[in-house]
């Protein structure tokens, strides 16, 4: 979990921009600096006709700078026009996901109510859990804890964000279900570590973050609907090289603490990996989450474990958080480019 913890505060220290208003007073002070008056009545003759120049020019170069940007039917349009595009697009990738990775579907009669239940109960916890987070990090930025969290070592913060991360997360899961106090607190505990050390990300713009909450909806909603439909067990063997490409994800995360600086290609192919790699191996997660939730309501049905919706919802929110912090790095790069 190490590159789950680093990485927000790498996107958020690019935040930082250099303030031009002095360059452009500069600029306006020198030429709206008035000429010296000269003797020479020729000049004076010049000088109105000069300063007429001057102003037309001006006035024209502010015009061709501040030209209309190229039209674009998705940010000129009205709210019900982006809620349509958005909606197709979710539309269409859910259709292609189901297609390449769902052509084989259950033939058991359906999801029985049981299963239905315990998935509903699961991502019920999810959607909680995922807004705990938000909340706290969002009271949390505003409290000044960002400013004090990106000011301290990062080694103390990564030290003391893995181990209240990891002991809280594996304290919420070896609760019995039954001890609904304890089990509550360390969940409730968890989500508010998980706020604290992704709440830099507040620095980012607003768009940016509803953007890349809503695209990691639709990838892990798309994905949900093709593990909850496939057939059973279908995907659970994806837990071995799953573990296999999350280690190589967080190797390459790692890999700016120990390569030297002037290695960039390098590192840039480090960053790619962390960055596409892991969309793909924490969306075969959800996969695997998903179909593993469906796999402990049939054993709990069964009475061989007990039914423990918190567990499965605390997999869902790492695999909703890691996916959702490569989401806004990707947009604030693609953001980057086109100043």
């Amino acid at each position: 979990m190490s590159f789950l913890l680093r990485r927000p505060f790498a996107i958020t220290a690019a935040l930082k921009q250099t303030p031009k208003s002095a360059t452009s007073i500069t600029f306006r002070a020198f030429h709206n600096a008035p000429l010296k008056q000269q003797s020479n009545p020729f000049r004076s003759q010049i000088l109105p006709s000069v300063s007429k120049s001057q102003n037309v020019f001006r006035a024209t170069f502010r015009r061709s700078y501040q030209s209309q940007a190229s039209y674009n039917p998705v940010n000129q349009g009205n709210l019900t026009q982006r809620l349509m595009y958005g909606a197709g697009i979710f539309g269409a990738t859910l259709v292609g996901i189901n297609f390449i990775f769902n052509r084989e579907t259950r033939e058991d009669g359906g999801m029985p109510t049981y299963e239905r239940e315990y998935l509903n109960q699961t991502f019920m916890h999810t959607g909680l859990g995922i807004g705990i987070i938000g909340v706290a990090a969002r009271a949390l930025h505003l409290n000044g804890w960002s400013f004090r969290l990106m000011s301290a070592n990062p080694w103390v913060v990564m030290g003391v964000g893995l181990v209240a991360s990891i002991g809280t997360m594996y304290g919420a899961m070896a609760t019995d279900p039954t001890n609904y106090v304890q089990k509550y607190a360390l969940w409730g505990a968890f989500n508010v570590t998980q706020a604290a050390l992704l709440s830099p990300l507040m620095f980012m713009h607003p768009a940016i973050l509803a953007r890349a909450g809503l695209y990691t909806l639709g990838m892990m909603g798309s994905i949900a609907f093709v593990g909850a439909t496939a057939k059973q067990e279908k995907y659970l063997y994806l837990g071995g090289p799953l573990l296999a490409g999350v280690a190589i994800v967080a190797l390459s995360g790692l890999a700016p603490l120990v390569i030297p600086a002037t290695a960039a290609r390098t590192l840039m192919w480090t960053e790619n990996i962390w960055l596409y790699g892991g969309l793909a191996v924490f969306g075969g997660f959800t996969l695997y989450d998903v179909q593993k939730v469906l796999h402990h309501a049939r054993l709990a049905e069964r009475g061989m474990i007990k039914k423990d919706p918190v567990n499965e919802s605390i997999h869902l929110e790492l695999d909703f958080i890691n996916i959702f912090i490569r989401m806004v790095q990707i947009l604030a790069m693609s953001q980057n480019r086109r100043k």
